[in-house]
């Protein structure tokens, strides 16, 4: 092997997590509208795979001082949001227990799947693409980034919305085997 490929940036681990968070990201930026149940089914197993992938990523250090690009535009983060929160519709909304301001509030505090999603796909998105240049320090600076943001903002927001999204998949599974049992009742009666 090269030394270019010795480094942690090419390792097994930040390659499977690559791998996930593109899919991740490509499935959020496909325009197919996927039927609820499925975008929910989908959407549920690529995050819990990026959960576990994203625990599997090396320390690394920083390498360079300056600031990461940004790929991810302000109207990028809003069609995300806004495709998600169509697919949710009224379910987007979910009541939030793992924030500081709960402590302190007689009032639930709520948010929404479709921000917790965009800002996920956000800092995600903006570390795969840099890894599309590859040059292997700003990779490494970009895990870096990904790997301290996972641990103190969206890793919390991952588990947080794996709740509403978990108690939709099966109270929808649920729902669609209660409704094809009512209408295979309804062929022999």
């Amino acid at each position: 092997m090269s030394e270019t490929t010795d480094h942690i940036v090419y390792s097994k681990n930040v390659i499977d997590f690559v791998t996930v968070a593109v899919e991740f990201c490509a499935y959020l930026e496909n325009d197919d509208s996927a039927e609820r149940h499925v975008w929910i089914d989908k959407t549920t197993k690529l995050l819990s795979l990026l959960y576990v992938k994203a625990l599997l990523l090396p320390e690394t250090i920083s390498l360079e001082e300056e600031m990461l690009e940004t790929f991810v535009k302000e109207e990028d983060y809003a069609r995300i949001a806004s495709k998600v929160t169509a697919i949710m519709g009224e379910d987007d909304v979910f009541l939030e227990v793992f924030v500081e301001d709960m402590k302190y509030s007689d009032t639930p505090v709520s948010a929404f799947v479709s921000e917790n999603i965009a800002d996920i796909y956000q800092d995600v998105r903006n570390f795969i693409s840099v890894y599309q240049y590859g040059l292997t320090d700003r990779m490494n600076d970009a895990l870096y980034a990904c790997v301290k943001n996972f641990r103190t903002y969206w890793g919390q927001k991952l588990v947080n919305v794996l709740r509403p999204l978990h108690t939709l998949l099966f109270s929808d599974a649920t729902h669609s085997e209660e409704n094809a049992d009512l209408n295979e009742e309804d062929l022999w009666d």
